[in-house]
């Protein structure tokens, strides 16, 4: 369990070794107020941290296992739930249900995000498992259009909004319960598992999809073979939720408990109980930036793992085996870039990172799909690339950014609904609206400028918000891993103090 070392500035610890400081810590550990939690450091076990990350980051792979899935046999989709000959029309409608769950991820983050700043992160965070697991499991057991006629498609509606409605607690709950697990110094490189995850998942869903058109026929991948992918979701969830279930409360929660049960319990309950208003409108100008950040982030996400594989197959008229062969190989070699991306952050800051994302995609973004519109595999898998790597900037440091925007008390809550809104009206529309765009306009050079208008807003949002990479969390102590590292960081505090007096 994390245990909580005392960081008092204005009372310093005295001069001495190690071994002379960290007796002292905890001496003094023991006799402070547990109300007084801006005075302490957190240290925390890595094999806790390791399993934090783990149990979050399988979440994550489920939940985009199946959105990848559902990107990728989109086509089949189309042709099992909607009636209409015309191609066109079954994918806007495929994709239509799709964009249909981000409409209720805005409510499921204002009643899991909160729910998760009053009773714990680790509680919301297996609901959103169990309902994530069911909603995906129910797609592939859905009677086609041809059987029960309308209440096929009804009936793909609702399991997408049940998803959509669960997933609206996820991501902010999950990156919040590794950045307030995560030392200071290394919570870029641990939060860039949480995405680490997301790829993996959309790994797994266009590899599956991939084998099986592969080895199908047409007829048996219309008839039986599109439903594989998501009955597989029951394991996966029981999985998920057995690993969730072991997980111990976040120390930056579990501090708010302890204070909650001292002299200070009534404030620390008002706390806790602040509505949806203070979480959006208290925190107005943090929204805002996590709505811009997430925006270019989703977009580009969107627009490269969810719709190009059906871009180059319906716009492109590529061969739908090797553009999805293609985007795999692109998604592994973002996963093998991940990691470092993200100890990148932690060096060199979050700022940078993601300022050269949105530079890349503003520049780049032409250039890569005139390269994917040429039509050979050469070309196909440089344009590709080229945005995989510009993605790689969003998701290897998001996890890390965000969750720093808001406060403890209501960071869970705060980050959920700023998420899923922008996600909501931007992220989760994008194949529809370019979709549609192209459609309306003839123009197959529309996911390009999409990108770079999401690339510019993105870019503003940077350069209005702060540097967070080794930080505290606000209004939470800082973080490290060792009992030394606790005293060296009393030490500093000592001697800034010291020189602010001088």
């Amino acid at each position: 369990m994390p245990t909580q070392s005392p960081v008092a500035p204005g009372n310093p610890v005295p001069g001495g070794n190690r071994k002379d400081a960290a007796p002292d810590l905890e001496k003094r550990s023991q006799g402070r107020s547990a109300g007084e939690s801006s005075s302490e450091v957190t240290v925390v076990e890595p094999a806790m941290v390791k399993r934090a990350v783990s149990a979050a980051a399988l979440g994550n792979a489920m939940e985009w296992f199946d959105f990848g899935v559902y990107s990728y046999i989109a086509v089949t989709l189309g042709k099992v739930f909607f009636p209409s000959g015309d191609s066109t029309v079954q994918l806007l409608s495929t994709f239509g249900a799709f964009a249909a769950a981000f409409l209720v991820r805005p409510i499921g983050g204002m009643v899991f995000g909160p729910l998760g700043d009053r009773i714990g992160r680790q509680k919301v965070l297996a609901i959103t498992m169990i309902m994530m697991a069911a909603g995906t499991f129910c797609i592939g057991l859905i009677p086609s259009y041809a059987s029960i006629g309308m209440g096929a498609p009804i009936l793909l509606l609702v399991a997408r909004l049940i998803q959509g409605f669960s997933t609206g607690g996820e991501y902010g709950g999950a990156s919040t319960f590794i950045a307030e697990y995560a030392p200071d110094k290394k919570r870029g490189f641990l939060g860039s598992w949480l995405e680490f995850g997301t790829l993996a998942g959309y790994v797994g869903g266009a590899g599956l999809v991939t084998l099986m058109t592969a080895l199908l026929s047409s007829d048996d991948l219309l008839s039986w073979g599109w439903r594989i992918p998501f009955l597989i979701a029951g394991p996966m969830g029981i999985i998920g939720l057995y690993l969730r279930m072991r997980l111990e409360e976040t120390p930056a929660f579990a501090q708010l408990e302890k204070e909650a049960r001292t002299k200070e319990k009534e404030r620390r309950d008002a706390e806790k109980r602040i509505g949806i208003r203070e979480m959006i409108f208290g925190q107005w100008r943090s929204m805002l930036l996590c709505v811009g950040l997430v925006l270019v982030f989703n977009v580009t996400d969107y627009m490269l793992l969810s719709y190009m594989p059906s871009y180059l197959t319906s716009e492109l008229k590529y061969d739908e085996t090797h553009g999805l062969l293609v985007v795999l190989a692109v998604m592994v070699v973002m996963m093998c870039i991940q990691p470092f991306a993200g100890r990148l952050s932690d060096r060199f800051g979050r700022r940078p990172v993601i300022a050269v994302g949105c530079l890349g995609f503003l520049v780049l973004s032409v250039p890569a799909l005139l390269l994917i519109r040429q039509g050979s595999l050469v070309a196909i898998a440089l344009g590709m690339t080229a945005l995989g790597l510009l993605l790689v900037c969003f998701t290897s440091t998001m996890p890390s950014t965000l969750p720093a925007l808001f406060p403890t008390k209501v960071r869970y809550g705060s980050l959920s609904i700023g998420f899923n809104i922008s996600v909501s009206v931007f992220g989760g529309t994008t194949p529809l609206v370019v979709t549609a765009l192209i459609g309306a306009t003839g123009n197959r050079m529309m996911p390009a400028y999409y990108m770079m208008a999401a690339a510019v807003i993105g870019g503003v949002a940077v350069w209005l918000m702060s540097e967070s990479a080794r930080k505290p969390l606000p209004g939470s102590p800082p973080a490290v891993e060792t009992e030394a590292e606790a005293v060296e960081v009393v030490r500093t505090a000592r001697l800034a103090t010291a020189a602010s007096t001088a």
